[in-house]
């Protein structure tokens, strides 16, 4: 058997791309969308319709596998590569990327996920979507589920109950939250405080909604239900505060977040936003320290300049953060974002296999068997920004996955 033929058909993805720069900075609200101009080069609008590429790898005996090449809701944030338009991209995966491939062994997933990588300028998405198909095309071929395909190669042992899912609310951070707390999600509601009319001007309306948060969690939940709340705050304390972020004035009002918060812990994402990887480091760690110093127990989550493994590899090193958002098309090759969850056991930072609202259910799914083969300490729900939808769509195929697994060992 023997990969093909490999197709490429533009699509459209779960969400939209946004100018993060420019959401930060103030663009002004106009309906859903913004009365701005963009900010960050490649942006045509300041949010723009998401799109998605569909990858089809035929096999030479007459399997089609899928895997869909996505890219994150901020792209060009930091880092990251360009906004993603799909239809630049079928040539690419018809021809350069399709030649490395074709002819290869479908259930060789690790060589031929190699020679994907192995190729120069290629959009992160697209590496992301290929290797999704490649890894469909493996699991078909060795008859074996897709965690298990992952898990052999990574050398893991995979989760055999569904891994905490993270649900995210986007602006309907109430009603989202109440859809949350009444199906006991693991780990809400990310929340969307991306701007300082979302925080408050000295943070109080961050603080009152966390009061909010805990109370609602007491009247809908149960004694046995214990969520973790994750609050996504897009560098507002450093907006708020700015540096030295160790200081009294800082570690005191994150204690007010975490006292707001209790008897739930409490974990920030992006508590504060430098100009590139090593000063975020830099600056993550600061504040993570000066938390530690004065007994404040938040966990401090990093997202901004954690893109690809090596980041992921740095923060870790330099412990600046109690959890790392390994952002799945961010990290490219789904290999790569397993290694990045890896290389996290045995350290004091967790693991949050993240991603994007703007992906699509195929590329969900398969992220569900990075988060199963390596039981990362947590998964995004996506994609989309209604929750319930991206919520089953995760949580599903791990309960599908599980439960073939469960039948084949009897």
């Amino acid at each position: 058997m023997e990969i093909v033929r490999l197709t490429a058909t533009p699509a459209i993805s779960a969400f939209f791309a946004d100018d993060q720069a420019a959401i930060t900075a103030g663009a002004e609200p106009d309906g859903f969308a913004y009365d701005a101009e963009p900010v960050t080069p490649g942006f045509d609008r300041v949010r723009e319709p998401g799109e998605a590429l569909i990858v089809e790898l035929e096999t030479s005996d007459g399997r089609v596998c899928r895997g869909d090449c996505a890219a994150v809701q901020y792209a060009a944030a930091g880092d990251r590569d360009p906004v993603f338009r799909a239809s630049d991209h079928v040539e690419t995966v018809e021809g350069r990327v399709a030649d490395a491939l074709v002819g290869r062994d479908p259930s060789a997933f690790a060589d031929n996920d190699a020679a994907l990588r192995a190729l120069d300028g290629i959009h992160s998405a697209v590496e992301y979507g290929v290797s999704a198909a490649l890894l469909d095309a493996a699991s078909k071929a060795r008859q074996e589920t897709r965690t298990r395909v992952l898990a052999e190669t990574l050398g893991t042992e995979p989760a055999t109950e569904p891994v905490p899912v993270f649900g995210q609310s986007g602006d309907d951070r109430r009603r989202g939250a109440e859809k949350m707390l009444l199906k006991r999600v693991d780990v809400l509601p990310h929340g969307l405080f991306n701007n300082v009319e979302k925080v408050g001007s000295d943070g109080e309306r961050l603080i009152e909604y966390l009061s909010w948060l805990s109370e609602r969690a007491d009247e809908l939940g149960t004694t046995e239900y214990q969520p973790r709340f994750h609050i996504d705050i897009y560098g507002m304390i450093d907006e708020l505060f700015g540096p030295p972020y160790d200081r009294a004035s800082v570690v005191d009002y994150v204690d007010e977040l975490e006292r707001a918060a209790a008897p739930y812990p409490l974990q920030l994402e992006e508590p504060v936003m430098a100009d590139d990887c090593e000063g975020q480091i830099v600056a993550m760690g600061a504040l993570r320290d000066g938390l530690a110093d004065a007994g404040v127990d938040v966990d401090l989550v990093a997202d901004e300049w954690c893109d690809d493994r090596e980041d992921v590899l740095a923060f870790v090193d330099a412990v600046a953060a109690d959890v790392v958002q390994i952002k799945t098309p961010d990290a490219g090759s789904l290999l790569e974002s397993g290694r990045a969850v890896r290389y996290c056991q045995g350290t004091p930072v967790r693991a949050y296999l993240g991603g994007t609202c703007n992906e699509t259910a195929a590329s969900a799914r398969a992220s569900a068997h990075v988060a199963l083969a390596t039981d990362a300490a947590q998964i995004l729900a996506k994609p989309g920004m209604g929750f319930d939808e991206g919520y089953s769509i995760v949580t599903n195929e791990m309960y599908r996955t599980l439960a073939r697994h469960q039948r084949s060992d009897q």
